[in-house]
């Protein structure tokens, strides 16, 4: 699982960097036009931010093996697919019931650092 997290948040990291560029470029008429860009950037700092704690989980599973970090590894893929996911939908059709997806992707990355904090605690 190591391998897994390691490479999922390394391709994830490359993903966020060419989904903010794509924003930043390419989108940012539409964006602007919906007042969305602020809410775009939010959805790719928080992918950025928990792509890099799945390369961190993979770098810890190779040092510890607890059943959490795994948990946690899989609540942070989940708030990126939920969290980022709603905010990049949403931005882009400003379809505002999306925003109440958000709230269930950031209940994972919470989740997750909790886990992650409990199976280090448990060490």
């Amino acid at each position: 699982m190591a391998k897994f997290f390691l490479l999922s948040g390394a391709l994830l990291s490359a993903l966020g960097v060419m989904i903010g560029a794509f924003g930043a470029h390419a989108l940012k008429e539409t964006l602007t036009q919906y007042q969305r860009l602020e809410t775009f950037e939010t959805g790719v700092r928080y992918h950025f931010y928990h792509a890099l704690a799945l390369c961190l989980l993979g770098i810890l599973l190779g040092q510890y093996s607890h059943k959490f970090l795994h948990y946690a590894g899989y609540c942070f893929l989940a708030g990126i697919v939920f969290f980022s996911g709603a905010l990049y939908v949403l931005s882009l059709t400003n379809i505002k019931i999306l925003g109440a997806i958000a709230p269930i992707g950031g209940t994972a990355f919470i989740a997750g650092w909790l886990l992650l904090a409990w199976a280090v605690f448990k060490q």
